[in-house]
């Protein structure tokens, strides 16, 4: 069973929207990932709004290991924007039929497609047929639990050239809640002779091996789990698939890490978007080396470039703790 252009190893950063942005996946792209999935972006939108140059980049066309993921809720505009993309350089293109965010299930597209499989597959055989590179697709398990037919439309989705499926473990309707249910992804991968990938709630290797081993698929994609932690793609694929280990950075490593990242948030973003953008990044980081409140206060409420530059090193240092503060 051969993936897309032989990704490799098949463990896969997922889409994220306000997250998974340019400088974040190429962070995790250096420590290593089998492929990196760029942020959703709407067909439609894509075709009106002449995205500049920003907009442009942060797809990351032409970039190996790169998955460019589209969504939309017409096979016209879906498949003028898939060719566009491709013509622009993009390796891979995926299909969002898993997005259960209520702006993009109101607008009929995301996991809504999954209630209405005819016209969902009509997106599909349009956008297959506009490109000559591989299209995938990301759906969940079905919109609800008495609608849980992953599994025929990746029959049908199989048969109209898709050449790789991930499946979240969850039904719309669950949203992130509960636990992903990775037994339920077997049926999908009994169903089709295309590559299967499990995602939901795959956090470390031993999360990932058991995902793996009750939904039978054939790689993992981890979304929240990178969040503070940007070399976990790397050390899962250490763990399973023998890959190199990688430097995961400690100390003043560390924080110069987090500094880089900051540093390619704003120069990516510019100064005033940039501040916005990273404050997640910022806490997540912070989160992971467990700084304490008063110093991550110092970090996240700094208004400035400066003051968070004056902040960080110390909110990431553990000597530089006044825990009685």
């Amino acid at each position: 069973m051969t993936f897309p252009l032989n990704l490799s190893p098949p463990v896969f950063l997922a889409p994220m929207a306000g997250i998974t942005d340019l400088p974040t996946r190429s962070l995790v792209a250096r420590f290593g990932a089998g492929l990196v999935v760029s942020e959703m972006i709407a067909s439609g939108e894509w075709l009106t709004q002449r995205p500049g140059t920003r907009e442009k980049a942060e797809l990351g066309l032409g970039v190996e290991g790169t998955s460019v993921q589209i969504a939309g809720r017409e096979a016209g505009p879906m498949a003028e924007a898939a060719r566009m993309i491709a013509g622009q350089g993009a390796r891979i293109i995926d299909i969002n039929m898993g997005c259960p965010a209520k702006k993009v299930t109101q607008g009929a597209s995301g996991s809504a497609l999954m209630k209405t499989p005819d016209h969902a597959l009509r997106l599909i055989e349009a956008v297959v047929g506009a490109v000559d590179i591989p299209v995938t697709l990301k759906t969940r398990l079905g919109w609800d639990d008495d609608m849980l037919n992953a599994a025929p439309i990746a029959t049908r989705a199989e048969a109209a050239g898709i050449q790789m499926i991930t499946i979240h473990g969850r039904t719309r309707c669950q949203f992130y809640k509960g636990s992903a249910d990775w037994a339920a992804i077997r049926n999908v991968v009994d169903a089709v002779d295309i590559p299967v990938v499990a995602n939901g709630d795959i956090v470390d290797a031993a999360t990932a091996r058991k995902a793996l081993a009750q939904s039978g698929a054939q790689g993992v994609m981890i979304g929240r789990g990178i969040q503070g932690r940007p070399w976990l793609l790397a050390q899962i694929a250490h763990e399973i698939y023998g890959t190199p280990a990688p430097r995961i950075p400690q100390g003043a490593e560390f924080t110069d890490m987090v500094l880089g990242h900051y540093d390619a948030l704003l120069g990516f973003y510019g100064t005033k978007l940039g501040l916005r953008v990273a404050r997640k990044h910022l806490g997540w980081y912070m989160d992971h080396a467990g700084t304490p409140d008063n110093a991550r206060r110092a970090v996240l409420t700094a208004q400035s470039v400066e003051e968070t530059l004056i902040a960080l090193p110390a909110a990431l240092d553990p000597s530089a703790w006044d825990v009685a503060a």
